[in-house]
């Protein structure tokens, strides 16, 4: 039996990621509705065995869902309680030993996040012990409409309401209309900015150097003139190829060097990062980590598809460009205009034609928690499942460390434009290529 695991971010309203929802699903059906909890046991043990739970979460807080029984076998002390918070459903509350065990976690201090509320004694008599309260938004209209005296309720009594579910702008804009301090859903990493690059950024220095980079012959002359011109870009770049991670003997003092060092391959998706991160802009950080862990992932599982008409690095261009049009505030279709990619991923991502569009909806089913989606395309594709999550792991755990290694303070006193000149010249004199 194989376990598909992956994490949903929870954003703040400052459009933050502050933890990923953990959730579970062990073929097509249910962990958490059936009696019988091995499957649920064994999925959070999985998770746990990939070495480190960080891995996954980031570092952040993580949120479970656990059953009854689990509660009751003491399963979430497999966590400390400052890395995870134990969310609650209808069918904890109504076990009879429900509230006792519920207190028990919280004089532990354990963070507990009730999914759903009820004007019912049962929800009353735990309110005390926990400190976040989960709205489902994909509820029908007539539920929701309570809503508003629930979140009310619930500030009264000092605590946060969280909802999820959040996949539609209507649905933002009631949670955000009626107080809502936490998000979940698949609006929610790309919301709030409307206008994070307008049609001009096409123009900018970003924009010259993805149509460089994935060109059919990259030109590394040409890229490493197009970096140079940033010098926080050029910096950056820089300080990742000395970093820790190469492990250089003799550090690069030039773009070009470290041109050479990072590869075609990793520079596309260094680059991609990098130009967000450095060029403060507004673009959500959840968005483009998210196009990161795409293109990760779907490069990953396309080496188990037969006959797929596109390669490894075209896959990964997939995953990652399919959050481009949000990004810079443009059609996809417009975006990808100007690309120099093959037709078959320009179709996979537009009309979800062929296996590469099959590929890209599978990456899309997985990171949706769309269980039955994941299990048609890993069929339709040959993708062996229980490959799927170990690749998936894999990949959150590179994304989380580029992610960590590019908001890392500078390591030094001197700033990035005086480091830069310093570097250039050392470069210079040491190669003639800037």
């Amino acid at each position: 039996m194989d376990n598909y695991i992956v994490r949903q971010p929870i954003l703040n309203r400052k459009n933050e990621t502050v933890a990923y929802e953990i959730l579970y699903q062990q073929d097509a059906t249910s962990l958490f509705q059936k009696e019988e909890d091995v499957p649920a046991a064994n999925a959070i043990e999985e998770f746990i065995a990939q070495g480190d739970s960080d891995k996954i979460s980031g570092g952040k807080t993580a949120w479970l869902t656990f059953t009854p029984s689990l509660l009751l076998r003491n399963i979430p002390t497999m966590f400390t309680p400052e890395k995870l918070v134990i969310q609650i459903e209808d069918n904890s509350l109504v076990h009879p030993l429900a509230q006792k065990v519920i207190y028990r976690y919280q004089k532990k201090g354990y963070d507990l996040a009730l999914k759903g509320f009820e004007f019912s004694p049962r929800y009353f008599s735990v309110l005390d012990a926990i400190s976040k309260i989960k709205l489902d938004f994909a509820a029908s209209a007539e539920e929701k409409e309570s809503y508003a005296n629930i979140a009310s309720i619930g500030k009264s009594f000092q605590k946060q309401i969280v909802a999820y579910n959040v996949n539609a702008r209507e649905d933002y804009e009631l949670a955000e209309k009626i107080g809502c301090d936490l998000f979940q859903g698949t609006y929610i990493a790309v919301p709030r900015s409307e206008k994070i690059h307008r049609v001009d950024h096409m123009q900018s220095n970003f924009f010259q150097l993805i149509v460089a980079i994935t060109k059919e012959e990259p030109d590394v002359d040409e890229i490493a003139e197009i970096i140079s011109r940033d010098v926080t870009l050029a910096f950056a770049l820089i300080k990742l190829v000395n970093s820790a991670y190469f492990a250089l003997r003799n550090r690069a003092k030039s773009v070009k060097q470290a041109l050479l060092v990072l590869g075609l391959g990793q520079l596309k998706q260094w680059v991609y990062l990098l130009s967000f991160k450095q060029d403060g802009s507004d673009a959500p950080e959840e968005l483009i980590r998210m196009s990161f862990l795409r293109g990760n992932f779907a490069q990953a599982l396309s080496g188990y598809v037969q006959e797929l008409p596109v390669s490894p690095s075209e896959a990964y261009m997939m995953g990652m460009f399919s959050t481009l049009g949000v990004l810079m505030d443009i059609s996809l279709e417009d975006a990808l205009a100007q690309l120099a990619i093959s037709d078959d991923v320009k179709k996979a991502l537009l009309y979800g034609e062929g296996k590469a569009g099959q590929l890209f909806q599978m990456v899309l089913c997985y990171e949706n928690a769309d269980w039955s989606g994941i299990t048609h395309y890993a069929r339709a594709l040959g993708i062996p499942v229980n490959v799927i999550s170990q690749k998936y792991f894999e990949c959150v755990e590179y994304v989380n460390h580029i992610w960590q290694s590019l908001s890392q303070p500078y390591e030094t006193e001197e700033k990035p434009k005086q480091m830069m000149e310093k570097a250039v010249k050392e470069g210079e004199e040491n190669d003639g290529v800037s």
